[in-house]
């Protein structure tokens, strides 16, 4: 068999007009098929040119294959099984600029260019001093980006209308803002014109997002299988789960340069993104950790078993929905469609998602992820009895068996010792009050009468009658 190339897959030639940092996985499974959406769809005319951000990369095996690879995407939507495959055709451009720095810089000179998307891993975006100019390679990406616009700053005289939209992708708060001062600190550390620093912070525009979508990348048990079936040889194949969400934050008019919403992806352009950051982590992480030692206890493995059983699957869908949506401030029916997607999203027939590989630092995971649901419905007045409920099973969980069979703790050894020695007591109700009591919560409401007896009476209740008869219990409330 050939190996995928434009003679295999012929595509139109279009002009550059975004630089890409980063030909990892997931933005060749993210961002990159979007913008072939809004290609195909007549709203948007442009290709992607790769940079390879680390002296080691995947640039020469894209340009092997022209660029193209094949997606494949699976999952649950509107409970349908869903399998797809797809080329994706708009890298376009790939340069190592280890090796081709000046070709690098060159294309800051394009009329073309309108955008710059990043995804360096969540350490990309850091100062580092070092000198950043146009003959030698500088080692960060801030240091690359920032060489790229002082070429494209000279290159148009400083003109206003050349500016760009800067998207970062990385995984940590405030990306794009980050990027912004971390840029800002680097040309002034190398002495650059404040005429320059005015330009790069005004006329080009800093966005943040969130991104999220499960990318197991190339699946090497089935690529062969896959290939005979398509009839070309493809070392680039790239797997995703169907859901997909990006959430842009930032200087309006984005959505019209990077018409993603109106090509019917799931993509919003936001004023504020901290309600759907906080409906990230509340719904599809909080109710990860709240399922994990419940499920876990009650006999269950994975994650697409818990949601499935009908007892365990009532607490998950009752926590989501009951107390967890009323503590976030977006419209109900956007509540509801993304609690539904996430449930799909546990029920992809195609990923097993054990259990035990999400119960991983549970301990900091409640704190951040559940914790401040339970303090915000206390201050209503409202009692969150499934959330401690879930607190009272991590409690028993760390106990670390399960009827009879050891379980694998995973934690800061401190955590793993208290619990041990605790333990060790017998004395299950001393043990609630201690664990309530640490400092790791930073709150003293876990150690007021109500709270207290609570998860008390709950432990006591899953020691005593077992963690089915204990749900079941709960949930007949």
């Amino acid at each position: 068999m050939d190996r995928l190339s434009r003679k295999i897959k012929p595509y139109p030639n279009r002009p550059i007009k975004v630089v890409q940092f980063g030909e990892g996985n997931f933005l060749r499974a993210f961002v990159d098929p979007f913008i072939q959406t809004i290609n195909e769809k007549g709203l948007f005319d442009g290709n992607v040119a790769v940079i390879q951000p680390m002296p080691f990369g995947r640039i020469r095996d894209l340009e092997q294959q022209d660029g193209l690879y094949t997606l494949i995407l699976e999952g649950l939507e509107n409970n349908k099984v869903v399998s797809e495959s797809k080329i994706v055709d708009v890298i376009s451009a790939f340069i190592d600029p280890y090796t081709e720095y000046q070709t690098y810089l060159e294309l800051a000179n394009s009329k073309d260019i309108t955008t710059i998307i990043s995804n360096t891993t969540e350490a990309g975006i850091a100062y580092l001093n070092e000198s950043v100019n146009f003959n030698t390679t500088p080692v960060s990406f801030p240091g690359k980006l920032l060489a790229f616009l002082h070429m494209r700053f000279e290159t148009f005289s400083g003109r206003m209308d050349k500016g760009l939209d800067i998207i970062a992708c990385e995984l940590i708060d405030d990306n794009g803002q980050t990027l912004k001062r971390v840029l800002i600190e680097l040309a002034r550390s190398n002495q650059m014109s404040e005429t320059f620093i005015n330009w790069m912070t005004t006329a080009n525009r800093f966005y943040n997002t969130l991104v999220d979508r499960i990318v197991p990348g190339y699946p090497k048990q089935d690529a062969q299988k896959l290939e005979e079936t398509w009839g070309y040889l493809d070392h680039s194949i790239v797997k995703g789960e169907i859901f997909h969400l990006w959430v842009i934050e930032g200087e309006k008019g984005l959505n019209e340069r990077l018409p993603f919403d109106s090509a019917g992806l799931n993509v919003y352009f936001v004023d504020n993104l901290k309600p759907y950051k906080e409906r990230k982590v509340k719904i599809l992480n909080g109710s990860h950790t709240a399922m994990v030692p419940v499920a876990y206890l009650y006999g269950i493995d994975t994650v697409k078993e818990s949601v499935n059983d009908v007892v365990v699957g009532k607490f998950i869908r009752n926590y989501i929905w009951n107390e967890i949506i009323p503590t976030i401030d977006l419209p109900k029916e956007e509540m509801n469609a993304f609690a539904n997607a996430v449930l799909e999203r546990y029920l992809n027939p195609f990923v097993r998602h054990e259990l035990m590989s999400i119960a991983l630092n549970s301990m900091s995971k409640y704190k951040s992820r559940i914790l401040p649901s339970v303090l915000q419905r206390l201050s209503e007045n409202q009692f969150p009895k499934l959330a401690l409920f879930s607190l009272a099973a991590l409690i028993v969980f760390y106990k670390g068996d399960r009827n009879g069979q050891k379980i694998n703790l995973q934690d800061d050894q401190h955590f793993l010792d208290l619990y041990q020695s605790l333990w060790a007591t017998k004395d299950s109700n001393l043990v609630v009050k201690e664990v309530l009591s640490l400092s790791h919560w930073d709150t003293k409401r876990l150690i007021k009468e109500d709270v207290l007896a609570y998860v008390q009476s709950c432990v006591s209740s899953i020691l005593t009658k077992s963690m089915k008869e204990a749900l079941k219990d709960l949930l007949e409330e």
